[in-house]
């Protein structure tokens, strides 16, 4: 499935639009985003978008739940896996388990946090994940 947004064509550099969106309804205001209301997202211009001008653009919604699987749960997996661990080192060793467990925990933590940025790299190149501007409204 694929999600329609509209934006506003803010700045073109070769076949990429920056398009200005509204947050959307699943949208909870984290703060994350730059503005009061408004997210800058990199799309394809097939149709050949001006700024300024007024914008329907697709997002893959599989796109979205991955992303937010990365960003959301996986340091949170992180953190529990690096906990066990540092529960399995920590009897290994017979040193204090709670002090091997937060260690443990702060490591996969840093580590996952590494992959996210890496992720989010890896996504800004790939060109199948980056949204599509589909219609000029006006």
């Amino acid at each position: 499935m694929k999600r329609e947004s509209e934006g506003i064509v803010i700045e073109i550099s070769e076949s990429i639009a920056k398009v200005r969106a509204s947050r959307h309804g699943d949208c909870k205001s984290c703060g994350a985003c730059p503005g009061d209301n408004a997210i800058v997202v990199d799309a394809k211009n097939p149709v050949g978008a001006k700024p300024g001008q007024h914008v329907i653009f697709e997002i893959k919604d599989a796109n979205m739940l991955w992303a937010a699987f990365i960003v959301y749960i996986l340091p949170l997996i992180g953190i529990f896996i690096g906990a066990l661990i540092g529960t399995w080192i920590g009897g290994k060793l017979g040193h204090s388990l709670r002090e091997f467990q937060i260690g443990g925990g702060v490591v996969f933590f840093i580590l996952s946090l590494i992959y996210v940025k890496i992720f989010d790299r890896s996504t800004s190149k790939n060109e199948n994940a980056k949204p599509v501007i589909t219609k000029i409204l006006y």
